[in-house]
């Protein structure tokens, strides 16, 4: 197959970006390599993620069954528990809807869905 397109950056819209660039810097490691009231970005490991500013930015509902599906992040953990309690104290928070399985859904600080996700236990 013939490709068509690379991945060189994930941008999600927020009302903070300096906030929610930490935040992932802390989750995730990476490095802030741009922060700015309208802009920042985090690097490390595959592509970049930049957060940008949206005046009157609203935040997806979870679950919201009435709107189509929205994209989010998977991040892979090694102890479930530990991980969430690290992201609730960095400032997410854990809705009451969890979908089961080996994963669980939070809310980063600007209101997106992302799951942390331990390997399957066959694994």
């Amino acid at each position: 197959m013939t490709k068509t397109a690379t991945l060189v950056m994930v941008n999600l819209d927020c009302a903070d970006p300096r906030g929610l660039a930490e935040f992932y810097h802390q989750v995730l490691g990476w490095e802030i390599t741009h922060a700015a009231d309208e802009y920042a970005m985090i690097s490390g490991e595959g592509a970049p993620i930049g957060f940008g500013r949206v005046e009157g930015f609203e935040p997806p509902a979870w679950p919201d069954r009435n709107a189509g599906k929205r994209f989010h992040l998977d991040l892979s953990v090694d102890d479930l528990d530990a991980a969430e309690a690290r992201c609730v104290e960095l400032g997410a928070t854990k809705p009451d809807f969890q979908p089961g399985g080996h994963w669980r859904v939070l809310l980063d600080p600007a209101g997106h869905p992302f799951c942390i996700c331990a390997p399957a236990p066959d694994q």
